[in-house]
């Protein structure tokens, strides 16, 4: 073995072939007839359909606005954390239905859809909220309760006598 192959065009020459260049892949925005872009987000038990068009920045969420439905600020900066991230805060109207869950897990859930609609409107945002890691679903739930356990992981009391 006298050749040392030291890189990918080597390689491709030694083999034969060219060396195989992945296609990049054409994204198009897909958006409905009224012009918004739809996609569902899901977190621990909460699913949300969420809806945007391009607007003033208005979030509605179960028909209620923003600060109504998540009070806690930080629920609310959860949310707000996929439009920082792509660089459109306040250009788009949000629409969402959330059911299951807790609160916590909703403003996640919404979060994902949000960034999941933001990729599906303008598909040049998919780099920046992939690199974030908002189009990746957390799949964290609660674990389930074991037979003969206090909870999933906590036994009983135990006691000597």
């Amino acid at each position: 073995m006298a050749d040392q192959i030291n890189s990918l065009e080597e390689l491709g020459e030694a083999a034969g072939t060219a060396a195989v260049v992945e296609p990049e892949i054409n994204r198009e925005p897909k958006r409905d007839e009224l012009g918004r872009s739809y996609a569902t987000g899901r977190r621990k038990d909460a699913t949300a359909r969420v809806w945007i068009k391009p607007g003033s920045g208005k979030v509605t969420v179960n028909g209620k606005p923003l600060n109504e439905y998540f009070a806690r600020p930080v629920l609310q900066m959860i949310l707000n954390q996929a439009f920082t991230v792509a660089g459109v805060e306040g250009e788009f109207d949000v629409m969402a239905t959330v059911k299951g869950g807790g609160l916590s897990g909703q403003a996640g859930a919404v979060k994902h859809g949000i960034s999941q609609a933001l990729q599906l409107y303008n598909p040049s945002l998919r780099p920046a909220l992939k690199a974030a890691g908002f189009l990746t679903r957390d799949s964290r739930t609660v674990e389930r309760k074991k037979y003969g356990r206090a909870k999933a992981r906590r036994s009983f009391q135990f006691s000597k006598r």
